[in-house]
C-alpha cells in the first residue's frame, strides 16, 4: 500500500509541478578592464527595488573580506545608493550574499524565487540595481526596470559607462 501511494504521489508530482517551478533571474555583471595607474577591484552590490524605492531583496554584494579585522568592511558605504537603501541596516558577512571581490571580467549569478536570497516577491514593477565602487577611483550606478512575474523569458541590458560594462538580466517565468 505505501509503495502504491508513494508512486501515485511521484507520478501526481511530476504531472503537476510542470508548469508551477518557481520563476528566476540570471544576472551578469562586466566589469571592465581599466587602464589606470592604481587599480583596486571594485565593491559591488546587487539588489531589487519595489516600485516604491524599497528594497525587496540583497542578491549579492562583493568587498574585500580578508582585511584584518573585517576592515573591508567600512568601506561598503562607498556604494551609497546601497548603503542609504538597506546596506547600513545589514550585518555582514551574510551567508549567500557576501563573496569576494571579483577582476575584471563577465560574472553570471543566478538566482531562483524563494531560495536564498531571492524571495518570492509580489507581481508589480521592480528595478535590478548594480552599484560598483572602487578605491583611487569612481562610483557608478546602472538600473534596470522589470515586471514580475515575468510571463516569458526575457533578456534585458543596460550599459555602464565607467566602472561597470555591459549588464544584462535574463528572466525566467
Amino acid at each position: 500500500m505505501t509503495s502504491t501511494v508513494s508512486r501515485f504521489t511521484v507520478a501526481l508530482t511530476a504531472v503537476a509541478g510542470l508548469p508551477a517551478v518557481a520563476g528566476g533571474l540570471n544576472v551578469g555583471v562586466e566589469l571592465p578592464r581599466l587602464e589606470v595607474a592604481e587599480y583596486h577591484r571594485p565593491y559591488v552590490a546587487v539588489w531589487l527595488e519595489r516600485a516604491d524605492g524599497s528594497v525587496a531583496a540583497n542578491l549579492s554584494v562583493w568587498y574585500e573580506l580578508k582585511k584584518r579585522d573585517a576592515e573591508g568592511a567600512k568601506w561598503l558605504k562607498d556604494m551609497r545608493q546601497w548603503w542609504r537603501r538597506s546596506g547600513r541596516e545589514l550585518s555582514v558577512p551574510i551567508d549567500g550574499v557576501t563573496q569576494p571581490t571579483k577582476p575584471a571580467g563577465k560574472h553570471a549569478l543566478s538566482f531562483s524565487e524563494g531560495s536564498n536570497p531571492l524571495p518570492k516577491l509580489e507581481p508589480g514593477q521592480y528595478k535590478l540595481q548594480i552599484e560598483a565602487a572602487r578605491e583611487v577611483g569612481g562610483r557608478e550606478l546602472v538600473s534596470i526596470p522589470f515586471e514580475w512575474p515575468a510571463k516569458q523569458s526575457t533578456s534585458l541590458s543596460a550599459q555602464g559607462k565607467t566602472e561597470l560594462g555591459e549588464i544584462k538580466l535574463e528572466l525566467k517565468p
